[in-house]
């Protein structure tokens, strides 16, 4: 039987080594568009909640890009409880604002675009999206019609990781994570088996590094079949968290079609209403910035 040629192996070696560094290369490169998918076209295009008044914002970020979005304010006088919500990876959340009536019924309401999605300018980014969560977060406490003693946020997939981030960083009412994962590092090392994502990625949103801090009552929404967030993912997040949370699946639903369902819908009003119901002022010595 006649061997393997030396060179023929080493050859083969070779252009491995040269694909495989290659591919990590164009991963380092393209990570920003792998881990963002920015969805410029309204979902809706006339966005009016039949429970709030609506109104289009725009708000400056501190180094000058636009954010767009939309404030729902119910009818009745305030101050009202107040809910932030952060978006999916694919998202543009003028959906937000048609299904407010029914996802966030009596509550003032704050969805606005991440940088490059919608109408927002600018390049996504972990860090850029912090910071702007953190102002979007202050600017609603200021609102006049939001008790700034309930506010809640609402985080959907990619934005789970951002609304834990908020979580960790002030004292809240109520959080609520739709299909939440441990940390897209560990999502792109499932993906990327071979590759050294660890070291590649920038924008890692690592959840379960915030989670052991949390002391806000928590909802975590699965959804039936998710082929974007497998359940180990979630699993992990979930063991990470110092209690507890409370957790349903929503029946009949995937990772795409979770938010748009009565049923996440009604989960979701129930348990901010409970939350707001049982506020307590926060401890003065915890910290109050986004």
């Amino acid at each position: 039987m006649k061997l393997p040629d030396r060179k023929a192996i080493a050859g083969a070696a070779g252009l491995a080594s040269l694909l495989w560094v290659g591919v990590t290369a164009t991963v380092a490169a393209r990570q920003t568009s792998l881990i963002f998918n920015p969805v410029r076209d309204r979902e809706v295009d006339h966005p009016q909640s039949d429970g709030h008044r609506t109104r289009h914002l725009v708000l400056r970020t501190s180094d000058g890009e636009r954010l767009c979005g939309w404030l729902m304010t119910p009818h009745a006088p305030g101050p009202h409880p107040g809910v932030l919500y952060f978006g999916g990876r694919s998202e543009e959340v003028s959906w937000v604002a048609r299904d407010a009536g029914r996802m966030f019924p009596g509550m003032t309401v704050l969805a606005m675009n991440y940088r490059g999605y919608g109408r927002s300018s600018g390049v996504p980014g972990e860090r850029p999206i912090m910071e702007d969560a953190a102002m979007l977060c202050e600017w609603l406490a200021a609102h006049h019609r939001v008790d700034p003693q309930q506010l809640a946020v609402v985080g959907r997939s990619l934005g789970s990781g951002v609304a834990v981030q908020v979580a960790a960083q002030r004292p809240l009412s109520s959080l609520v994570l739709i299909t939440p994962y441990d940390s897209v590092v560990s999502l792109a090392r499932r993906r990327f088996r071979t590759l050294p994502v660890h070291w590649l990625l920038r924008h890692r949103f690592e959840s379960v590094k915030f989670a052991a801090g949390l002391q806000t009552r928590t909802l975590v929404l699965r959804a039936q079949e998710d082929n974007v967030v497998p359940a180990a993912h979630t699993d992990a997040f979930v063991a990470s968290l110092p209690s507890p949370p409370h957790e349903a699946m929503i029946a009949g639903s995937d990772h795409s079609s979770i938010p748009y369902l009565e049923a996440t819908q009604h989960a979701v009003a129930g348990f901010l209403h409970a939350g707001f119901r049982n506020a307590t002022v926060p401890n003065p010595a915890a910290p109050t910035r986004c």
